[in-house]
């Protein structure tokens, strides 16, 4: 079968199958992080904020990452569970962008991939209260040699307060760059039967 990078990408009928062989591309060429992707949300007064997470999972119903829900996504997202985000590919000169709404991952799927971890990244998760003022590195040092002491033997359980999010895709637009500006874009868009309606965009 014709790659659907090689050929016009717009033409594409299966978002999900198009983004993965994006992503697989973006593996072999980004120097670093081809999973990363800028999340934007919004406080209780509207003012949007954005930061880079990393994808840790996707399928038809989303993409996943995983945080702090103390933290300042965290505290957002519990005020409006809606979000976007973008894949940027620099190599490739491709983006994706995503928006739609968010839910919280059942617990064993969180489970599942926090156990999957590195175990000082989840003595980390224990040891961070991520967002709120630290007074020096030593502070977060010390948090962290007191939790590795605490959970030195046996395993390192999630925190109550660390679990994954999965961003339902309302849309989903595919960008490649092209000579003078006139980008090639296509978006998306999910229908009342749960199916895509396609549209190419202008530039």
């Amino acid at each position: 079968m014709k790659s659907l990078t090689t050929g016009d990408f717009t033409e594409a009928s299966a978002p999900f199958t198009l983004f993965t062989e994006w992503l697989e591309e973006a593996k072999t060429s980004e120097p670093n992080d081809p999973n990363a992707m800028a999340l934007a949300t919004a406080d209780s007064k509207g003012m949007p904020n954005v930061r880079m997470v990393l994808l840790k999972g996707f399928d038809e119903d989303g993409f996943v990452f995983y945080t702090n829900t103390e933290s300042n996504k965290g505290n957002e997202l519990a005020i409006n569970m809606q979000a976007a985000l973008c894949f940027h590919w620099k190599s490739l000169r491709r983006q994706v962008r995503v928006r739609g709404r968010v839910e919280q991952v059942p617990d064993e799927e969180a489970d599942a991939y926090f156990a999957s971890r590195p175990r000082d990244s989840r003595i980390g998760a224990w040891a961070s209260q991520q967002s709120r003022p630290l007074e020096s590195r030593f502070a977060l040092e010390k948090a962290v040699a007191k939790n590795a002491a605490k959970y030195a033997i046996g395993e390192v359980p999630r925190p109550p307060h660390w679990t994954g999010f999965r961003i339902v895709p309302q849309s989903l637009e595919f960008w490649m760059d092209k000579p003078f500006r006139l980008h090639d874009r296509v978006v998306f868009s999910r229908t009342e039967d749960g199916g895509w309606e396609r549209t190419r965009l202008y530039p």
